[in-house]
């Protein structure tokens, strides 16, 4: 977006504006001009009385010299960053010179405190030259910014030096021959990575554009859980050096994080090496969506489209739904009911299209009304068609992701590697072959109904997990079929199979986002009344300054914070389980589950807990909520056998006892950014411990009330999958889930572990 959209155009009535050729793309910088932007405002619509109060005299000089003084600090902040950065030290330096000239000539018009004695009559000032205002002001805001892109220019260089470096010792380990040589370049690497980290991190928590965001974020991630997968596949061709698997294992490790890097540097920079803008394919909610927008439009402005330009729109559309209907996993009543919308919709669209033409010669009501009629059906039934793939794609996602959850094919893939039994292996790499094109047709059809573009980054980003973790396990998987007694093999493969587990587990918390989009629940998951508002939420608050987490606290925290995230996932998958939701221990469990997403998403900067004190606030109300569980968990044991009475009691007095601790934490009082963030730290730690217990109470709840009911039950069956499944006799749990995003500090653990690595 130009500079124009990013603060500047709220002086535009004035005739301010910035240079429209520098595109703002970061927060940082549009939050820097924002308040400046502000204050000329106000400058430059005063309004011109006839006789002007010493209190407006007064005001408009204190703005002048406020502005003044700003924009000196600004510019030897920027003068310092010119010194440091010979290759932009000319440019910067005109511009902060600018700026110095226009902040001063902005407080020599503003110097009217005295314009009511006679001997000030002949001084030029606001009032007596408002153009010469309007000039210094649009002036000062384009040097401003000037100096603010040309500063961003340097964190872009900042990211592409790392990025070089990074890449330079890559080729460094690709070469290395001996083990020694590997171990003192990989801590090097690591330390680069942990640099990189930093950086990128902070960027993407600074882009404006949320798709920039989310690509930036899947990119990351591939470099966070690579790192770790070059470790060990370099580690194990070192050990190993004749296996073709094990070569072609670790290529795929630097072809992937090569891939990575130049993604990152793209977003960056906002460019392709190949020129052309990447435009992934359209999806059927978008398309619906532009679709709909069109008709609608037709109610302003019969003229405005054509009707091949409309009937062109619905052929893409129903296209794209041919993924769904040709698709082997989708069921066959979905897939009639997507052909019979979609043959209505065709049917609803020729109907409109011929009233519209009618309306078109002549306008009468009746003709009018026939074409409201037109539209509002033709929405419907594209709404109808959107509910339905919306349908197919995630009660897809939801059995298959139930089905694959006991990782059953990874743990015989481990078991038959070790034994060297070749054949076993060969046959358990087909079902996985087969199991990936499963999770890749899903994450394809989830990509058409996941209803943001940030959400469809996330779901192409996934498919490309699987599509090359996939062959990956395989490779490691042969590779220690050759070599069953190789420790280091097996680490390998150990490596690619938890990368394949992380990535199914965050994909239930992307379906549960998706749903959360088609539901409307976007944007805080559930939002929680009890929320802070700025000074409603404790009378003796007023003398504290509201304080955010800075991006190294953020990072800091981040660990706990991805924790409390998949706790919340946990409580609402097992809150979802029970037949009946109108339940006390259920209702409470939702809350909970709630205001802990709140306070992940402050972890992350993000939500409606914008300061320190909103995240206590809401600590303290998650407290509260958990007392009174506790009480549902008292009134539950009258209901449940004598002999389970007493582990719920025991259970519910953990409860309190751990909510009474978060209250007093969130009460006390903390002074300073240390103190303060050590609060928080305790907050969110003591919540995550809450929610560690609620995750274990909600089954135990549910089992001890379906033992009472004998056979009653509160739970939903599971829908059975229909494929035929590897059968086994034990059904493990799901190993915890792992972060998917580019954490520094298990990088900073891969270089620290470096003093482990095996030597021989």
């Amino acid at each position: 977006s130009p500079c124009s959209s990013s603060g500047v155009s709220s002086s535009s009535s004035s005739g301010l504006g910035a240079d429209a050729g520098l595109e703002i793309r970061t927060r940082s910088v549009e939050q820097t001009l924002v308040p400046l932007v502000s204050q000329i405002t106000t400058l430059i619509n005063h309004k011109d009385k006839p006789k002007r109060s010493d209190k407006t005299l007064q005001a408009i000089q204190r703005v002048g010299q406020a502005v003044n003084l700003a924009v000196g600090r600004f510019v030897t902040v920027g003068e310092a960053i010119a010194n440091e950065n010979h290759e932009l030290k000319e440019e910067m330096s005109v511009a902060c010179i600018e700026a110095r000239r226009a902040g001063e000539t902005i407080a020599q018009l503003t110097d009217v405190a005295s314009l009511d004695h006679p001997e000030s009559d002949s001084h030029i000032t606001i009032f007596t030259d408002k153009t010469g205002v309007v000039k210094a002001a649009r002036l000062l805001l384009s040097s401003v910014t000037k100096v603010l892109v040309l500063a961003d220019r340097i964190v872009i260089k900042q990211i592409i030096t790392s990025r070089n470096k990074v890449l330079a010792t890559m080729e460094q380990l690709e070469k290395v021959s001996s083990f020694q040589e590997f171990v003192q370049i990989f801590s090097q690497f690591g330390n680069e990575m942990v640099e990189f980290a930093h950086l990128t991190g902070d960027r993407q928590n600074d882009l404006k554009d949320e798709k920039k965001k989310a690509r930036m974020a899947a990119s990351r991630a591939v470099l966070e859980k690579c790192t770790m997968m070059l470790l060990t596949a370099s580690k194990t061709c070192l050990r190993h050096p004749d296996c073709e698997s094990a070569r072609i294992n670790k290529d795929g490790v630097f072809h992937r994080m090569r891939l990575a890097l130049e993604q990152v540097i793209e977003i960056v920079t906002d460019s392709r090496p190949n020129g052309e803008n990447e435009m992934a394919p359209i999806s059927i909610y978008s398309g619906i969506k532009e679709f709909k927008n069109k008709v609608e439009g037709l109610r302003e402005n019969l003229y405005f489209l054509s009707k091949e330009n409309l009937s062109t729109m619905l052929e893409v559309i129903l296209e794209h739904t041919e993924d769904f209907t040709d698709s082997a996993y989708t069921s066959h009543e979905h897939r009639e009911h997507i052909l019979e919308l979609s043959k209505q919709a065709k049917m609803e669209l020729e109907q409109l299209v011929s009233v519209w033409m009618q309306a078109q010669n002549q306008k009468t009501k009746d003709l009018m009304e026939d074409l409201e009629v037109a539209i509002l059906k033709t929405c419907q039934c594209m709404n109808e068609l959107k509910r339905e793939v919306h349908s197919a794609a995630t009660s897809l996602a939801a059995d298959l992701l139930k089905y694959h959850t006991d990782h059953m094919v990874l743990k015989a893939l481990k078991i038959t590697g070790v034994e060297g039994n070749l054949e076993a292996v060969a046959e358990y790499t087909c079902k996985l072959s087969e199991q990936k094109e499963q999770l890749v047709e899903m994450c394809r059809l989830l990509r058409h109904v996941s209803g943001t573009e940030p959400l469809e980054i996330t779901c192409i980003h996934a498919e490309d997990t699987f599509q090359v973790t996939g062959p990956q396990i395989i490779s490691a998987a042969e590779t220690l079929a050759l070599h069953p007694s190789s420790k280091i093999a097996k680490e390998n493969l150990e490596v690619f199979c938890e990368a394949w587990e992380s990535q199914l587990s965050d994909m239930s918390l992307l379906l549960r986002e998706i749903n959360d989009v088609f539901e409307g629940r976007r944007g805080e998951k559930r939002v929680y009344l009890s929320l802070p508002r700025p000074g409603k939420h404790n009378a003796n608050l007023k003398a504290l300054k509201p304080v955010k987490l800075d991006s190294e606290e953020q990072a800091k925290i981040a660990k706990l914070g991805l924790e409390l995230h998949l706790l919340t996932s946990d409580v609402d998958s097992e809150t979802e389980k029970w037949e009946d939701q109108e339940n006390d221990v259920v209702q409470h469990g939702q809350g909970m589950s709630s205001m802990a997403y709140s306070m992940y998403l402050f972890t992350r900067g993000e939500g409606l807990l914008k300061t320190t004190q909103d995240l206590f606030h809401q600590a303290e109300i998650f407290a509260t909520e958990g007392t009174k569980l506790a009480s549902a968990l008292h009134a539950l044991s009258d209901q449940v056998h004598n002999d389970d009475k007493p582990l719920l009691l025991l259970e519910a007095e953990k409860l309190i006892s751990m909510c009474k601790q978060l209250q007093i934490t969130a009460k006390a009082s903390a002074q300073g950014k240390s103190a303060t963030f050590t609060k928080v730290d305790a907050c969110i730690l003591k919540t995550r411990n809450v929610m560690t217990l609620l995750r274990q109470l909600l089954p135990l709840c549910c089992k001890l009330l379906r033992k009472n009911k004998a056979g009653n039950g509160c739970l939903k069956p599971a829908p059975p999958w229909k494929e035929d499944r590897i059968r086994t006799g034990t059904n493990a749990r799901t190993p915890e889930r792992r972060a998917d995003t580019f954490g520094i500090k298990s990088l900073e653990n891969h270089v620290t572990n470096m003093t482990f690595l095996e030597s021989k």
